[in-house]
């Protein structure tokens, strides 16, 4: 009875307790994984901060650090409360140029480090590219999981720039010779490019 008074008298307390549940349970189980995911990759810049010696690359840690660390604060406040954070998803923005370079260089063939002195910031940079893509396929399949409208949005909104966070790393990598991009012959690439054809639209009519 006093507790069904105390609802009453502060119907704004029982309209937070019933956002804060309105979850699914498969939701939960992928709320929790992309949280756990997060921290993961927070606490792995950490370790990468310590053995990187390019400043351009330690800038592009720090920033990213940063950005991500305001994201995980967002999420979790909505996943507690179910409603609006109080900090909203912010929009990432990369310095790097959009300047790709194409083709192949040789060089010397990759295998694993045998000690963690042999740490170097093509490496560095190559584990950060793929926190940053693991987490981005998590977030873009967790979305399409979630049934709290406030958390789907927030999650959703975070794709766009975790995929502008990988984007930045690449190019850092393929300016410095890091990641490669080869190219097909031009014949080939031609004829891929004209394998398709667009339709006339027919309005919405479906026969």
């Amino acid at each position: 009875m006093m507790q069904n008074q105390n609802q009453q008298s502060n119907p704004n307390a029982a309209m937070n307790q019933a956002m804060s549940k309105n979850h699914g349970g498969h939701e939960m189980f992928d709320a929790h994984e992309v949280l756990a995911g997060i921290i993961s990759m927070l606490d792995q810049y950490q370790m990468y901060d310590q053995h990187i010696q390019d400043q351009e690359l330690k800038n592009i840690a720090h920033r990213q650090y940063t950005f991500v660390t305001q994201l995980y604060n967002t999420m979790v406040e909505c996943f507690k409360t179910g409603q609006d954070p109080s900090v909203p998803t912010q929009q990432y923005h990369m310095q790097q140029e959009n300047e790709v370079v194409y083709g192949l260089k040789p060089g010397q063939p990759k295998k694993p480090n045998s000690s963690v002195s042999q740490l170097s910031d093509q490496g560095l940079s190559a584990y950060m590219l793929g926190n940053i893509k693991s987490l981005t396929s998590l977030l873009a399949m967790t979305a399409a999981e979630i049934t709290n409208p406030v958390l789907r949005r927030v999650v959703a909104d975070s794709v766009p720039n975790f995929i502008e966070l990988s984007y930045e790393i690449f190019l850092y990598q393929n300016k410095h010779g890091y990641y490669q991009v080869p190219q097909l012959m031009e014949q080939d690439m031609q004829q891929m490019l004209n394998s398709y054809a667009t339709v006339p639209q027919q309005g919405n009519n479906v026969h």
